[in-house]
């Protein structure tokens, strides 16, 4: 059964701040590459939790605090999935796609303001973009 793990054992009630970084993939826990990229991301943001299931994720989007703001890393594939089902979620504030497909991946995402970035390359653009507003993700 896909789970939803958090970089430490605190639950979400007991985190201070009010930034957390979600990151969806079917492999996010198995891939090594992945498992890097959560080592280099929790070195800038404290709080990252994975999900292997997006109904898992789509749950716990819905979940959180009105004064939470989520940001989403999502593979393409998933993404195309879970995207319109939580775009309007208040909590969510922006959303990073990464695929191998980027020209596919646009024709859906264009339709959804909060998908900031398609990256056709890999995780390290988007670990990137975030280092760059680590101001404004932990604390």
């Amino acid at each position: 059964m896909a789970t939803a793990r958090d970089n430490d054992s605190n639950t979400h009630n007991n985190n201070l701040e009010t930034f957390a970084l979600l990151w969806l993939d079917a492999a996010v826990n198995i891939n090594e590459e992945n498992r890097k990229a959560q080592q280099q991301l929790r070195s800038t943001i404290n709080h990252v939790i994975t999900f292997e299931d997006p109904n898992l994720c789509q749950e716990y989007i819905q979940s959180v605090c009105l004064e939470d703001r989520l940001v989403l890393i999502v593979s393409g594939q998933l993404g195309e999935e879970v995207v319109p089902r939580i775009h309007q979620v208040q909590q969510l504030s922006s959303i990073y796609v990464y695929c191998m497909n980027k020209e596919r991946n646009e024709k859906w995402a264009k339709n959804f303001p909060k998908v900031s970035s398609l990256s056709g390359y890999s995780l390290l653009y988007i670990y990137i973009l975030l280092k760059g507003k680590s101001c404004h993700c932990s604390t």
